[in-house]
């Protein structure tokens, strides 16, 4: 499932190419309702964890994805060119279309919708208004073992398994730590802002600018630092990584 810095990655390059444009709106495979919004100006697009919104002007309801397990864009720089097979949703300009595959929600959602998506959600760390103290708070108060916490979408927004195996590495804290401090809980979502915005602009995950393209423990072997053997086991429904002298309990 694409993580937050991907959604946000999306999100950044659309809202350059959509907004303030008349769109075209279709939905090739019948999944979708799109005849309300062709023809309409897209007002902005938005990235809220791994969720995105597509607003328009004149009150249309938002149009809300996520794209799950399969999900995908196409880009075409020829937005004349056919949609996909499967293509759930395309937007287009005179410039520019883009298709959307496969999704887990694609949707419409009223204002009042809008802002319980968004009550449902923790703080993102790409987002300018997402609030530190607020990050703390909610993942001191998360009762769980931190690996568990870090994957709730309600606790932060837009973590997955690849980046809670390398955030955690980063800040030495091993994923079953229970009961963490406020100060460790800062470490860790300051280094969650500062790799996450990385990742975004590389379109990858980045725990090491120095070597953008490897990782430190996830779905490794070996730590790449230390050598140690890494323990893998499931956590949260997902496999978690750790390097046990990097990470220890």
């Amino acid at each position: 499932m694409p993580e937050g810095h991907l959604i946000h990655r999306h999100a950044r390059e659309q809202h350059a190419a959509l907004a303030g444009h008349v769109v075209r709106a279709a939905g090739p495979q019948g999944r979708f309702e799109a005849r309300p919004y062709d023809g309409r100006v897209l007002a902005g697009v938005e990235a809220v964890g791994k969720h995105l919104l597509y607003h328009f002007e004149d009150g249309l309801p938002a149009i809300h994805v996520h794209l799950g397990m399969r999900g995908i864009f196409l880009r075409y720089d020829d937005p004349e060119s056919g949609p996909r097979r499967g293509t759930r949703l395309r937007l287009a300009t005179g410039e520019v279309a883009y298709d959307l595959i496969a999704p887990s929600r694609c949707e419409p959602l009223e204002a009042e919708e809008v802002a319980a998506l968004r009550g449902s959600l923790g703080p993102d760390p790409l987002r300018e208004d997402a609030s530190a103290a607020e990050a703390v708070r909610r993942l001191t108060r998360f009762g769980g073992p931190v690996g568990a916490g870090v994957l709730d979408q309600g606790v932060w927004a837009g973590i997955g398994n690849a980046w809670r195996a390398e955030l955690l590495f980063l800040v030495g804290l091993h994923p079953g730590s229970r009961g963490i401090d406020a100060e460790t809980a800062l470490r860790l979502w300051e280094a969650a802002v500062t790799y996450l915005a990385l990742g975004r602009d590389a379109g990858q995950v980045v725990s090491d600018p120095a070597a953008p393209d490897e990782r430190w423990v996830y779905k490794r072997e070996r730590c790449r630092r230390c050598g140690a053997p890494v323990e893998t086991w499931q956590l949260a429904s997902r496999t978690a990584y750790a390097c046990p002298l990097d990470q220890p309990r």
